[in-house]
């Protein structure tokens, strides 16, 4: 079946969803949209932005990367949360979430257009915030799409068709950084990657117009108040923003610096080629792990087990990084870490759309979750930048690394520990 032809604002249970199951289509559609949604994002982070960075500014290249990716996840922490209680009121004729996914897409091709075009790290930073804005407020519509539309009993398929997107969107915007030749080439076929993906769903979303009872706009103070949730009012849902906060900034510390890393302390001799190696490694495990772990949670009626040993293999990755650097023990990190954070992505989100605390707010709520995935690129990014910079200058990359990724390890452990304290889902 399709999703229903309206969709209820208000109900009951922020966790519950409707009945009906929504069709191989519709799920179809939704992977395509976020494959694009992930290419434009993915491609800058994992190549482009650092060989522009190193390309402006050679003799500083971390320094800029890190002003520029953590700039722009700062934008990014705030849009997707804004975005998201922007469209929990929105209404028109084409539902609450679609004028945001397709508005949002057509923003976040802008930026890329800009960072094409950008010769000075002012207007790198321009373009990547203009990125970070309008993407941002597509994935607030997209993840606030599953609540709305899907039943517990589909959300950790659904979830694993999400986590899958992510996956191929990082493989395919890799390759398009890796293999398009020139950088500004590259960034206008992801801008029109992005437009191209988001079109089906937007067109057979399943997303109309709102029933039941208009909300009336809130005050500007209660606005921002809104996205204060309280943890001791729901302490499950804080208990899952942390938990997705320390599992993301592990995952973040160990993909992020992956092409200085393979160019300082592996020595490769084509970290450009490595990166897309390892990252096609890291995707064809990530996928083949998240739809069956996804299945597999709906099946068993439990998420917990399934993300406390995903961020114990996550943490495992990260150890073996840290000990032995060498390209053998890079492809068996990515193994692993493809492994990880394929189950964590696929039956997490399952598990928070469980805990939401408010049904007419999903995806303000989600917007806060998001907060969790956003605010790691820019912790991470400051955590790693002066570090290695300093190792580089007092001891040896090697060393820097090392205590990189002990760090990312023991942020793993953490979150996998922690996730035993939510109460309300098994």
């Amino acid at each position: 079946m399709e999703p229903p032809s309206t969709v209820t604002a208000d109900g009951p249970d922020a966790g519950a969803g409707p009945a009906a199951p929504v069709s191989r289509g519709w799920m179809t559609r939704l992977g395509i949209a976020g494959t694009g949604l992930f290419c434009g994002w993915f491609g800058p982070n994992q190549v482009l932005l650092g060989l522009q960075a190193a390309a402006l500014t050679p003799d500083h290249k971390e320094a800029t990367l890190t002003l520029v990716t953590g700039i722009g996840a700062a934008v990014s922490t705030l849009a997707n949360p804004v975005a998201g209680a922007l469209s929990d009121r929105t209404r028109s004729r084409l539902g609450r979430r679609v004028p945001w996914i397709v508005g949002g897409a057509l923003v976040g091709a802008l930026g890329l257009v800009v960072l094409a075009l950008a010769h000075s790290v002012p207007a790198m930073v321009l373009g990547w915030c203009v990125v970070q804005a309008g993407l941002n407020g597509t994935l607030a519509g997209l993840t606030a799409a599953v609540p709305d539309l899907v039943p517990l009993e589909q959300r950790g398929l659904v979830s694993g068709v999400i986590g899958m997107t992510q996956t191929l969107g990082i493989v395919i915007g890799t390759a398009v950084a890796s293999l398009v030749a020139g950088i500004g080439a590259a960034y206008l076929v992801l801008a029109v990657l992005v437009l191209a993906a988001i079109a089906p769903f937007a067109m057979r979303s399943g997303d109309r117009p709102v029933t039941g009872r208009v909300r009336p706009w809130p005050g500007p103070w209660a606005f921002v108040a809104g996205f204060w949730i309280s943890p001791r009012r729901h302490p499950d849902f804080a208990w899952a923003w942390l938990t997705r906060f320390l599992a993301t900034i592990s995952n973040s510390i160990c993909t992020f610096y992956l092409l200085y890393f393979l160019t300082d302390a592996v020595r490769v001799e084509d970290p450009e080629g490595g990166v897309l190696v390892l990252t096609l490694i890291y995707a064809a495990v990530l996928v083949a792990t998240a739809m069956v772990a996804g299945a597999a949670s709906d099946r068993v009626g439990r998420r917990k087990p399934f993300v406390m040993w995903s961020g114990l293999l996550m943490s495992a990755a990260a150890a073996v990084l840290a000990f032995v650097q060498t390209w053998p023990a890079a492809v068996v990190g990515a193994v692993v870490l493809g492994v990880g954070y394929g189950v964590y992505i696929s039956v997490d989100f399952a598990l928070i759309t469980q805990v939401l605390p408010s049904a007419g707010d999903r995806a303000r709520d989600l917007g806060v979750i998001n907060i969790a995935n956003a605010l790691p690129q820019v912790l991470a990014p400051a955590l790693a930048g002066p570090l290695i910079t300093w190792y580089a200058a007092h001891s040896t990359y090697t060393a820097g690394y090392r205590t990189l990724y002990l760090l990312a390890a023991a942020f793993g452990v953490a979150a996998a520990l922690l996730i035993t304290r939510i109460r309300s889902v098994d």
